[in-house]
Formats: structure tokens, sequence, C-alpha cells
């Protein structure tokens, strides 16, 4: 999550808006140490074009001793495919404009086109564009209630007259086009309402997790430990150890334990990696739970190392 000030757009011209600044909000939980990071942004043209965006990033700080928190992105993915001839216009500009600064295709995710569309018809019938109405879930929940998992998504919003009009608008701007080209980004979902000759669009970008269970989870945690010489053992303790907050839940006493949130499942944190090149570990119990964060959630995991 980058620092410093944000530039954000409210102004006026006949084809391409004039922006200024804004503001960027951040808000600190003093208990958790999440980081939540809004960025808005409007643009208003005589084309009658409006663009908001919106980021939302989490962060969770270094658990001290022997544990470590890492919090990588994600979101579930549920394939499909744009539902009218709008949407996969977008998705095409959105994937062309990504492929020309040597990114990856956006793959169309089911679960945030159901929170967009759901944003979409709130902004049809609404004045003014937002990212939450009086009386509407925020982004992050709806995303949620739709079935998304995520330590990050982001959000475009916008008004005008054609796709490639509001695409170009979009891209013009520097906060949106940071969405639409962010390389951790591999998901999309996009609704667009139409209403009379007006078009109301909405972008939802997150970053694609695998969905698995607990024992899934664990079998690829099991198998780095064991190309490193180290063998898995019960993991029903380890499981109960991950959902406590420090300590292990019983059993044989472990030489070292660590608690991590991720969703990297390819490798170890490199705390836990330094103590397995020590050669003192040759056994290890893995546990995986509930993150516990709703709305964002990510893989929960807890390795008990016994000599």
């Amino acid at each position: 999550m980058s620092q410093g000030a944000a530039d954000v757009a409210d102004g006026q011209s006949k084809f391409t808006p004039k922006l200024e600044d804004s503001a960027r909000t951040w808000i600190r939980d003093k208990e958790s140490n999440l980081v939540f990071y809004k960025l808005r942004c409007i643009a208003l043209s005589g084309a009658s074009i409006r663009v908001l965006a919106m980021g939302v990033r989490m962060r969770m700080g270094n658990w001290i001793c022997c544990v470590l928190m890492v919090v990588l992105l994600g979101a579930t993915s549920h394939a499909g495919f744009a539902q009218n001839a709008d949407e996969r216009q977008l998705l095409q500009l959105v994937n062309q404009a990504r492929s020309q600064q040597g990114l990856g295709p956006l793959a169309w995710d089911h679960a945030l086109a159901v929170a967009a569309q759901q944003h979409a018809q709130w902004v049809a019938r609404s004045p003014e564009l937002s990212h939450q109405y009086p009386g509407e879930p925020d982004l992050a929940v709806r995303a949620s209630n739709a079935g998304a998992r995520f330590h990050e998504i982001a959000e475009n919003v916008a008004e005008g007259q054609s796709v490639a009009q509001l695409h170009a608008e979009w891209m013009n701007s520097p906060h949106h086009r940071a969405n639409i080209l962010d390389p951790k980004v591999t998901s999309i979902g996009i609704a667009i309402v139409r209403r009379g000759g007006t078009l109301f669009a909405v972008e939802d970008f997150s970053q694609n997790v695998p969905n698995l269970g607990p024992e899934q989870v664990e079998t690829k945690i099991e198998n780095l430990l064991k190309a490193r010489g180290v063998t898995p053992s019960e993991s029903e303790m380890a499981r109960k150890t991950c959902a406590m907050d420090h300590g292990s839940a019983g059993g044989p006493k472990p030489m070292f334990i660590m608690r991590w949130q991720g969703t990297d499942l390819g490798r170890l944190p490199d705390a836990l990696e330094e103590r397995l090149q020590t050669g003192k570990y040759h056994s290890a119990a893995v546990g995986a739970c509930s993150s516990g964060q709703q709305p964002f959630s990510g893989f929960k995991i807890a390795v008990l190392l016994f000599y």
C-alpha cells in the first residue's frame, strides 16, 4: 500500500476533466492494527461524464516474539462471463489497457459482478455518484455478502454516454487508472445499467485466491515442510493453537510456534524459514483456522515445530 498524499479530481472542461486535489482518508483501529485506505475521486465534464474511484486496503502489523502475521491479498474467484454487450466491451478495454502495460488479463468474477450490479442499481437511481448510499452496505460488505473473499478491494464508478468514453475518462484519471492497472489484481466484476441515453457503470477489482478448506491448506503447508526435511504430525492440536492468540492448545510442548495470515501457499514466512534452516527441528504440526476478519479474509495458519 502506497504512502503519501493523494490527488483526486473535481473539475470541468469540454472534453477532459480538469483535476484538483481532494483528501485521502486513513483510519487505524488501535486494537487490531488495521489500516483502511479510502480514495475518492469525482470528475465532471461537459460531456456529462462523472467518475468515482475507491480503494480499500488492509494491513496487519507483525506479531512480536515467535509469531508473525503476514497479510496478502485476495478474493475468491467465481469464473464466468460478462452478462451484456456493454460489460463485455468494458472488460475487453480493461484487458487491452493492461496488455499494453505488460500486465495479465483480469478474469471475470461472478461474486464481484453481483456486488457491482447491486451498487450500479443504486447509482442509476441516485442524483450523485457515491460508493455508498444511505441504507446500502459499504463496498467491502456488499462484496463479501456476494461471496467474494479478499484482503484488498477497489472500485471505479462512472456515468456517461458510451462505454469507450467512460473507459477513456477512467484511464485519464490517475486513481481510476491505478485501479485498472494494479499488477496485484487478477479479478474483476463489472455492471452497467442503462437509463435512457445514460450508462451507469461500476467496476469492482480484487485479487483472486483459491477457495480451499482447512485440510487443503494444511496439506500445502505440510508439503513445503516435507521438502525441507520436516515430518508433519497430527494437526488437531495445531488447529486449536491456530485459533489462539498466543501459546499452544496442550499436548507435547512445541519448541517454536508461528502463526500467520496470508493467501500465498507456495512459500513459508521468512522467520519460519530461518528456524528450519537451523536443522534443529524434525517434526511439525500444521493447523489452519478461520481468519475471523470479516468481511476481509484469508488463510490463517499455525505451525508448531518440535525437535
